[in-house]
Order: structure tokens, then sequence, then C-alpha cells
């Protein structure tokens, strides 16, 4: 497992700049409602259009962002150019073009129209939708309040070991992703499908609700058969799994329950394991599915374990997670403190809101009420003192 490696390497360079674990975690409860400044933006992504045009609007409007971001990450990519990190880099900002003719549609004309609306070449805008799959850290929670409505939140936290800035204590990838923060809304006929948050310019999903049906969010899950091999794979043409993006994104689009959504994520082959967290509409529907790029190893439903909650970070439910990226623990205790009774909007923002939980590399914070269908998304910023993660 190469993050605990290097995280266990990178204890040196904390000293002086942020405390040590264990960290007592700070349960607040007037976090919300947020600055308005820090609301995400809507648009809409019109599924009736040919897939070049679909997110010419986005493209336009944050292109400048999207390349921001790239040049940041490239640079760190060659820094890297002996590693499997830069190596994978290198050979798709060379070659991405070539593998776009390789992935399925529509996924891949929507990623020539963003080529064309961002003017950012084809191989880079491939690059793009990749890395989110191999440097996403996160926290998921379902939660079910006393009527039995199920609320699922989750902070999306991204840019770990992606250039620290000893002066003014952030993340340059961090600082770099929150501008191209976007809620997307995607239509068929004029009517919602369902409803994400997205870094504009990312196709696949990372969170999403589908009104009255489901919510879906994933978390990374460290792992040595990790998205490098399922990349490298595909790049030699062994191609039996699909993009993790892709898949949830085909899960929003075409499951039409919570069992159908939890069936797809359990039992499709992807390219990098990962935690699908999965909410339904009905009493006791939520579920951590623990994913090997095979298939499903664990599949952790909240009504068999009788709580009214569930939730997940980064590693497997039934291990205890690394010393230096303990968030479980502050997150259960936050959750605790707050109680069924208090299972909200505002209460669960509250949680998100607590540091650890939020940390220097928590982009976004975002909050979803299934039977409403309702989606909101707030750019989260980590005051000093904070965790670098």
């Amino acid at each position: 497992m190469w993050i605990p490696v290097v995280l266990s390497l990178s204890v040196v360079f904390w000293v002086g700049n942020c405390q040590f674990p264990p960290f007592n975690e700070t349960c607040v409860s007037n976090a919300y409602p947020p600055n308005k400044t820090n609301a995400v933006p809507w648009y809409t992504i019109n599924l009736d259009l040919p897939p070049k045009q679909r997110w010419t609007q986005v493209g336009q409007e944050k292109k400048a962002g999207i390349k921001k971001l790239l040049v940041s990450f490239i640079d760190f990519a060659k820094a890297w150019s002996e590693n499997a990190t830069g190596k994978v880099v290198d050979f798709l900002i060379r070659e991405g073009g070539k593998i776009d003719d390789t992935l399925p549609q529509p996924y891949a004309d929507e990623m020539r129209g963003l080529a064309e609306a961002t003017g950012i070449p084809l191989g880079e805008i491939v690059l793009y939708n990749i890395f989110y799959e191999l440097f996403t850290v996160c926290t998921s929670i379902v939660a079910e309040d006393p009527s039995g409505k199920l609320f699922h939140v989750r902070n999306l936290d991204f840019g770990l070991f992606l250039g620290w800035d000893v002066k003014t204590k952030t993340w340059e990838i961090t600082d770099a992703l929150r501008p191209t923060v976007v809620n997307l809304d995607f239509q068929k006929g004029g009517k919602t499908v369902f409803k994400s948050v997205n870094f504009a310019g990312y196709i696949g999903i990372l969170t999403a609700v589908k009104p009255g049906m489901f919510t879906l969010t994933m978390n990374e899950r460290f792992n040595m058969d990790g998205g490098y091999i399922g990349v490298l794979e595909w790049i030699l043409g062994i191609r039996t799994g699909k993009w993790m993006g892709f898949l949830t994104r085909e899960t929003m689009e075409k499951a039409e329950s919570y069992q159908e959504a939890v069936a797809m994520l359990s039992q499709t082959e992807m390219l990098a394991p990962a935690y699908f967290i999965v909410g339904g509409n009905k009493s006791g529907e939520g579920c951590v599915i623990t994913r090997s790029r095979e298939k499903a190893i664990d599949v952790w439903r909240m009504d068999q374990a009788n709580n009214w909650y569930i939730l997940e970070t980064n590693y497997d439910h039934w291990e205890n997670p690394l010393f230096l990226d303990d968030r479980r623990t502050p997150a259960h205790k936050c959750m605790q403190k707050t109680t069924s009774k208090n299972v909200s909007i505002k209460g669960l923002f509250n949680v998100l809101s607590s540091k650890p939980v939020l940390n220097k590399l928590t982009t976004y914070s975002a909050l979803m009420q299934v039977n409403s269908g309702h989606l909101e998304s707030w750019l989260q910023y980590c005051p000093d003192p904070c965790q670098p993660f």
C-alpha cells in the first residue's frame, strides 16, 4: 500500500507546521449555513445533445481553472518522472488522443468536445479524467433521521502530496481545484435524470443523487492492486474492466432503484479498487461496497449493522485506519454527539465541518436528501490550526 509508506516517511515534514495525531476532534455546531460566497454554481448537462456538445458551456466558462490545474499536476508529474505516476502521466500526455479512441461512447466524444471547448490537448483531457481515480481521499456518511428519512453527505478531499506550501500551509492542487467545482443537473427531455457535484471537465461521477431513488459517493481505496495497474493494463490492451467514473455515470443514468445500483457497483469489473457508498429511499437502505478491481469483497449494510448511520473514509471498515490519517474516529464521535434526532442538512454539515474531518485537503462538502432530490454543495476551507489531511 503505497500511501501509508509515503505517509510514514513524511512525519518529519509536518514538524513545526502541524500537530501530530491522535487529533482531538472539535465537533462544531454552528457551521451551517456557510458563507454564500462558498456556494457552488449550477450547470445543466443536456443528455439529448450530441456528446461533443454536452460540456461546451462548462468547458468554455471553466477552461482557465482546468488549464491551471493541469499545469500544476503535470509539473508535479514531471518531478516524479522516474516513478509509476510520472511514467503514466507522461504517456497519457503524449498518447492520450490515441487512448481516447479505445474508450466507450459517449465518453470519448464528450472528451473530444471538452478539448475543443477548452483548447486543451485531448491527451491532457484524458489525463484530467483519470487522476481523480488515483488521488481522492474522502469521508462519506449515510444517516437516517427518526422518521426514516435518509441523508447522504460527503467531504471530498483531494491533492495529497501534491504541492504543500510551507508558508501558506495549503496544498497547491487542492487550492487549484476549488474554482473548478460545479453542480450539474443531467437532464433528458427537459427533466432531471440525476444531479451531481463535479470538478469541471470531469465527465465521471463521484457524488450524485437520483431523485426519489438513491444517492452515491465514491471514496478511493488504497490497495496494492491499485489504479495505476488498471491504467497500465488498459494502455497495454487489457480492457476487461470499466473506468470507475464511467461505471458510476452509467449507474446514475441507468439504475432505477437502490438495489439495482448496488448490484451494478458490486459486480462490474473496474480498473481501480474503490469504496462505493450508496443510500436508498427507505429506512435502513445504506451500504458501503468495498471493491477490488474484479468485484465486491464486502457489502456493509446499515440495516445489518443495526445503526442509524454508516460511515466510510478510505480504509476497510473491519481494519483500523492509518494512525496518521484517522478521520474515522473523530467523525464517529461527532456523529454520536449529533444523535439521530439531529440528522439533517444542518446537523450533518456540522459533522463535515469538524476537524479533522475537515482538513487542508477538503475541497467541498456535499449534502443530499434522496426523497426530495435535494443537492447542495459548498466550497470548504479549513482555518488554522488545521491538519494537512
